[in-house]
């Protein structure tokens, strides 16, 4: 039997568990010495299909001024509202669980759910989640957008791998079901 396709968050967190800081804003990451792409070109290459929330896909468009970085893998964007598809995204107003059994039983490599915080919390309260690589930031914020919701979300991991990128260090666990 072949294996199913796993479902990945790959995402940076501060120490204190924010993936943004106040206003949505990602400065403190930038400011943290990494090494190389600290990882990243290196997950991409393990992926065919992108899911995210709304309001990350608008803050990617703004930030990236139009060009969507994610051209040549299936993208989905999970919309409260209808929304007329584009040349690189499939809007979805379906639950995810629905989805996700939909693209598991597909051919394909991993599936990446880049974010963000609402939409990591659904996935992770339907025990959709695989695998988290969870790269952490010497910062911490005090606020912004906590990785994991606002809680009612109980985890059972285990550590599969530890790596640093300078001064990230990327946590990878598996998410026991």
């Amino acid at each position: 039997m072949d294996e199913r396709r796993k479902l990945t968050v790959f995402i940076a967190t501060s120490l204190d568990g924010y993936i943004t800081g106040e206003n949505e804003s990602l400065d403190w990451l930038f400011r943290v010495e990494g090494e190389g792409d600290n990882g990243y070109g290196e997950f991409y290459e393990t992926v065919d299909t992108i899911l995210m929330g709304r309001k990350t896909y608008d803050w990617i468009m703004k930030h990236e001024k139009g060009a969507f970085p994610y051209q040549g893998k299936e993208c989905y964007v999970f919309s409260r509202s209808v929304q007329p598809n584009t040349e690189f995204v499939t809007f979805v107003n379906q639950s995810p669980a629905h989805l996700i059994d939909k693209l598991k039983s597909q051919q394909g490599q991993d599936i990446w759910l880049v974010g963000g915080g609402e939409l990591l919390h659904d996935f992770l309260k339907a025990k959709l989640v695989d695998e988290l690589i969870l790269t952490m930031a010497p910062a911490v914020l005090g606020s912004g957008t906590p990785l994991f919701g606002k809680g009612g979300v109980e985890l059972d991991l285990t550590l599969r791998r530890v790596r640093q990128f300078n001064q990230f260090v990327e946590l990878t666990y598996q998410v026991n079901k």
